[in-house]
Formats: structure tokens, C-alpha cells, sequence
């Protein structure tokens, strides 16, 4: 999930012209796939959420695939080999995160909506106020979110295909905007949903090879493998195998884990291209069971990056994995080439841009849907708009959000985009989270609640990031180096943290009470049958086209 931008260099590793090669060979053969999928006409259910076709076993496989994005596969690997135990943390909070949407969000959500997240939270309160708001939460995020990805398709070609200047990222940042697009247009959620379970499969199964490849040399003892990579990182040493080498230095870094951790740990559950894909699955059993196969995968992934990233550690070491473009980032590309040479660089590269273009495919997807469903069918045209305009307008959604992405990711390729991650986790933890579990667990739960949570948290977390140290003012102590946002000259922060979490989620859980409890809007009978949809999932569709 965190993506950091890696600076364009000279220097590379491995054969840039079979990465490239790779990469094509994906693009040719996943469009392919696509195409042949999603023949015949599309309606606004094919369009957003595949038909509800899809098993929970293969939603499963896709939500992993939307989740596991190149930055998790080259960010954490990077942490664990620099940081040891407390970049492993980062794995463990992206998996807990994933038992909070299993326990309180999956089935209910499934039950109760049918396209979208603001589907759920207007179904009992004003729809067009908080289908506004709703939208306005889930497009921030995702837009965010999805800068950040293309943003880092652009960084990534620096040591993976061996292009430096501004203007071969730009076109390269361009050719994943387009092929994503195409995805989209083409073959929809079905498509896309195709192209997320592939692209899992293959990321897997390279982790796999790698983990076992490298738990080989050490006699596939998991104590020689951590005692091999605190002997090459005498600096580390034993506090490798420890917590705090990163976060517990001062008390400000220990608050700041904290709040990251919160913020991760619940705004999985509230980020709007997780939550469609329930919607792709008939019933609400098998989005149980599509979500028990994303923990199942997601949490071996996870547990692979343990090995990874100790592995590049001990093999590569420390002072390569620093004086490599994108530094902790290059960890696992330069395991893969110390393992395999360049074939195996080439695929382990290939998958990396594979998994970007899942990624922003599915993202594209959700604010398309957002955009069409909610804002023009259900908020201008007051549910009257016809399924064939519907579709149209997400098209043409998924074109001007693709293009907006793009810009964004040219402009931004320069600068450190992890905290775009970070603000989107933020984001969703503190303006869609609270909404959706009032609306789902709380019959009081009114209008202005919705509206105080969603605006109120959304706000706050922009806000604090905007005055937080990443975007202003933030100096490495040793170097010297700037490691903000802006120019060094630029300083106008004042929030300590470089996640807001720990202040922005309990202002959304907090204003959507003190809303509620202000106005006098309840509906009793409404609130009656959502709880009975929601347990159930009976009428959802007639509810929501009404």
C-alpha cells in the first residue's frame, strides 16, 4: 500500500529490454482475456459490479489482487530489509485490517447495497445530501489513492526498465493511464475482476519462488536467514530482530505508529473499491467467503514479504539496497536478480507494472461508478436516468478520471507520494468508516450525522496532512536532506504527525454522534428495513432502483 517515489537514475540492474518485454507480453495477453470476457452489451450491473457473477473464491483471488499492489510487494520487502521487525509491521496491520471487514462490513454491505458504498449510507436517510457527501468521500480517496499509483508506475521505471528524464516517465505514466482506461471501457468490473485474479496469481506464486529460493541457501532455517541479516547489517544488529529501530526513537515517532496503525487497521474497511467488490458476488455466503480467501491470500503474501525482505537483507545487504534508485523500494528487485539474474528480474518486473495497472483498473472503475451512479443517475437526474446513459457517462467518467490521473501522476513524479497512501487509508478510516457502521448499527443514526462524519472527517484528515510534516518542513536530522513535499524554503507545518489518524478518526466518529444527536430526523420504520435487508439482502435492488 505505501508507494514511494524512486528518482530517475543511470544506473540499473538486469536487462531493461526483457522487462519491457515482459510487461508487454502481460498488457497483449490480459487485454486479450478482457475482450473475449466482456463481449455484448453492457448494462450498469455488468458495468460496476460484473453481473454479480463472480464465486467467492474467485472474487476472493481478485480482491487480493486489488489489494496487493506493487507498493506492498517492493514498499514492505524494503521496510523488512532496512527496518526489520518494524517494517513487518506494516504486513501485520494491512492483515488484521482485512478481519474488521470481515466481521462488520462484508455480508451487511452486500445485504444492503448494489453498486456503490453511498448506495448503503443513503439508504435510510436523505438520499441526495448523502449520496453528495458519500461521493465526495469515496472520490477523494480514491483519486488520492490512485495518484499515488500512477505516480509510482512512472518512478518504478527508473530501476526496472532503466529510463531516466522527466520525459520517459511521462509517457510512460501516459501508457498506464491508457491501458487502464482500456480495461475499464472495454471489459468493465468483469474484465477488470479478470485482470486482478491473474495478476494475484502471479504476484503469489513470484513471492513464493522467491521465499523458497531463498530459504535454500540458508538450509530453509528461518533463525540462520535472520542471523545472516543482522551480520550484514552491523549498523542494525540485533535491534533488527526488535521493535522500535524506526518507530521508537522518540515519542513523537511512537504517537505517529500509532496513529499510522489506526489508520490502516480501519480504513480498509471503508475504501470504496474494496467495498464494491461485494457487490460482485450473488449472495451475501459468498462474500463471507470471498473475503475468508482475500485473508487467506493476503495473509500469505504477507508472511512471504517476511522472508523477502530479510532475504534481500542478508543476500544484497543494506548499502546496495541505499545506493540503488528508490533505495528501500529496490530491495526486491535486487533480491531477484541476485537470485536469478536477469530472467528473474525481468519477471518479478513485469508482475510490479502488472500489479499497477490491476490496481488503478479497479480504482478507475470505482470512481467511474461514483461519478455515474451516484452524482448524475441518483442525485441530477433523481434515479431516472436511463441504464444505457448510465453506462455512458461511466465511460466517459473513466476517460476524464484516467486523464485527471495521469496529470496528476506527471506532476507528482517528482516528489514523495507515499503519504497519497497514507491520506487515502486516512481518509476512508475517518470520513467512511464511521458513516457506514451508524448507518448499518445505529438506529438513531440521522441525516446531519452522516453529513457532520463524512464532511467533518474527510475535512480534519485533509486539513491535518495538509499542515502535517510530509507536505512541509520535515528535514532529515543526519543528512540534512528535505523529505517534504514542498522545497525546504516552504515551512508552514505545525501538525506533529505524519498521519493524522489519531486525531481525524475520532472527530468523524464523534461529529456523526454529535449530528445525530442535534436533530430530531428518525426514521423508525426506514431503519426496520434496512436492518432486515442488511441480515437478509432481501429487496436490495428494488430498494435502491426506488
Amino acid at each position: 500500500m505505501f508507494t514511494a517515489l524512486m528518482p530517475a537514475a543511470d544506473n540499473t540492474v538486469g536487462n531493461p529490454a526483457l522487462n519491457i518485454g515482459i510487461f508487454v507480453l502481460f498488457v497483449v495477453a490480459t487485454l486479450g482475456i478482457v475482450i473475449k470476457v466482456s463481449a455484448g452489451k453492457k448494462t450498469a450491473g455488468e458495468m460496476y459490479t460484473g453481473g454479480a457473477a463472480f464465486s467467492g473464491k474467485q472474487n476472493g483471488i481478485a480482491i487480493a489482487g486489488d489489494y496487493l499492489s506493487a507498493a506492498s510487494f517492493l514498499g514492505i520487502a524494503g521496510a523488512i530489509a532496512l527496518q526489520g521487525y518494524d517494517g513487518f509491521l506494516y504486513s501485520i496491520g494491512f492483515l488484521v485490517a482485512w478481519l474488521v471487514a470481515l466481521l462488520l462490513v462484508a455480508e451487511l454491505m452486500r445485504n444492503t447495497g448494489r453498486f456503490t458504498m453511498a448506495d448503503v449510507l443513503s439508504y435510510r436517510l436523505k438520499q441526495r445530501p448523502v449520496r453528495m457527501a458519500a461521493a465526495s468521500s469515496a472520490l477523494a480517496v480514491s483519486f488520492f489513492y490512485l495518484l499515488a499509483q500512477m505516480a509510482g508506475a512512472g518512478g518504478l521505471v527508473s530501476l526496472l526498465l532503466g529510463i531516466s528524464g522527466s520525459a520517459a516517465q511521462n509517457l510512460v505514466i501516459a501508457v498506464v493511464g491508457v491501458v487502464m482506461v482500456m480495461y475499464v471501457m472495454i471489459g468493465g468490473m468483469k474484465g477488470t475482476t479478470w485482470v486482478q485474479m491473474i495478476k494475484a496469481v502471479l504476484l503469489i506464486a513470484a513471492a513464493a519462488i522467491m521465499t523458497f529460493w531463498v530459504l535454500g541457501k540458508y538450509g530453509f532455517s528461518l533463525s540462520g536467514l535472520f542471523d545472516a541479516a543482522v551480520k550484514e547489517n552491523p549498523k542494525a544488529g540485533e535491534k533488527l530482530l526488535e521493535p522500535g529501530l524506526k518507530y521508537g526513537k522518540t515519542t513523537t515517532t511512537k504517537i505517529d505508529f500509532i496513529s499510522l496503525s489506526l489508520a490502516l487497521v480501519l480504513g480498509t474497511a471503508g475504501l470504496p473499491h474494496v467495498l464494491q467488490r461485494f457487490y460482485t458476488v450473488p449472495t451475501s455466503r459468498q462474500a463471507r467467503k470471498s473475503v475468508e480467501w482475500a485473508i487467506w491470500l493476503i495473509g500469505g503474501f504477507y508472511l512471504l514479504t517476511l522472508v523477502i525482505g530479510f532475504g534481500a537483507g542478508a543476500l544484497v545487504g543494506p548499502e546496495k539496497i541505499n545506493a540503488a534508485p528508490g533505495k528501500a523500494n529496490a530491495a526486491a528487485p535486487l533480491l531477484a536478480y541476485e537470485l536469478g539474474g536477469s530472467p528473474l528480474l525481468g519477471i518479478v518486473s513485469g508482475i510490479a507494472f502488472a500489479t499497477i495497472l490491476a490496481v488503478v483498473a479497479g480504482l478507475t472503475i470505482t470512481t467511474s461508478a461514483t461519478f455515474a451512479h451516484d452524482l448524475y443517475n441518483q442525485v441530477w437526474k433523481r434515479g431516472q436516468a436511463s441504464q444505457e446513459d448510465e453506462v455512458k457517462v461511466a465511460r466517459i467518467a473513466a476517460l476524464v478520471g484516467g486523464a485527471i490521473a495521469v496529470g496528476g501522476g506527471m506532476l507528482a513524479k517528482d516528489q514523495n507520494v507515499a503519504f497519497l497512501v497514507a491520506l487515502a487509508f486516512a481518509v476512508a478510516a475517518s470520513a467512511n468508516l464511521p458513516t457506514i457502521l451508524y448507518s448499518l448499527f445505529w438506529k438513531r443514526f440521522n441525516t446531519r450525522g452522516a453529513l457532520w462524519s463524512i464532511y467533518g472527517g474527510l475535512g480534519t484528515a485533509l486539513g491535518l496532512i495538509i499542515f502535517s510534516p510530509v507536505v512541509s518542513g520535515k528535514v532529515d536530522p543526519v543528512t540534512g536532506k528535505n523529505l517534504a513535499m514542498l522545497p525546504e524554503s516552504i515551512d508552514f507545518q505545525w501538525f506533529p504527525l505524519d498521519n493524522p489518524g489519531l486525531i481525524s478518526i475520532p472527530v468523524g466518529f464523534a461529529l456523526g454522534i454529535i449530528g445525530t444527536l442535534t436533530s430530531k430526523e428518525y426514521d423508525e420504520a426506514k431503519h426496520a428495513e434496512m436492518e432486515v435487508r442488511s441480515l437478509t439482502g432481501h429487496g436490495v435492488a428494488e430498494a435502491i432502483d426506488h
